[in-house]
């Protein structure tokens, strides 16, 4: 059982970046099973096709516009998450549905798929995050740890340098 967790979006774009930061964060706080990869895929679009079809997990992170307050975090799977790929945060979705739904279309990629986001304040071209969506890092990195043990993939803590 392959686990994919795929962060994506612009970090030059304000809270555009928090897919990215996250997994980011990922990588550098836990240890993960070897079935399990970690990829920043920024604004990368079709071009994830060959890790999105080896899948037969997605966990996506990004940033999510769902109409909420910003920093809300949102998790989307099965019916819900179509939807939501429809209407576009940043130019970078444009491939991230397409991605999807090439993969289902060769018969191929994940048969379970969940993104977990946040609500962007902002994606403005702007280098770091919105001070309400860094507020809601912590969180979204909790979550996702937490999904991935619900999977069956537990996240091992590494030891922090003091």
């Amino acid at each position: 059982m392959f686990i994919l967790v795929l962060g994506v979006g612009n970090p030059i774009m304000c809270d555009d970046g928090v897919g990215v930061r996250a997994v980011e964060l990922l990588q550098q706080r836990y240890r993960l099973p070897a079935h399990v990869s970690v990829l920043q895929g920024g604004t990368l679009g079709l071009a994830l096709l060959p890790q999105v079809e080896e899948a037969d997990r997605l966990l996506l992170v990004d940033a999510v516009d769902a109409g909420e307050p910003p920093g809300t975090l949102v998790r989307l799977a099965g019916a819900d998450l179509p939807l939501t790929l429809e209407a576009k945060v940043s130019p970078h979705q444009l491939g991230l549905k397409e991605l999807l739904s090439l993969a289902a279309l060769m018969g191929k990629g994940p048969r379970e798929t969940v993104l977990w986001g946040v609500q962007p304040q902002s994606v403005a071209v702007s280098l770091g995050l919105s001070a309400s969506v860094e507020s809601k890092l912590e969180m979204l990195l909790a979550s996702l740890v937490q999904e991935l043990a619900c999977w069956g993939a537990v996240a091992e803590p590494v030891a922090r340098g003091t």
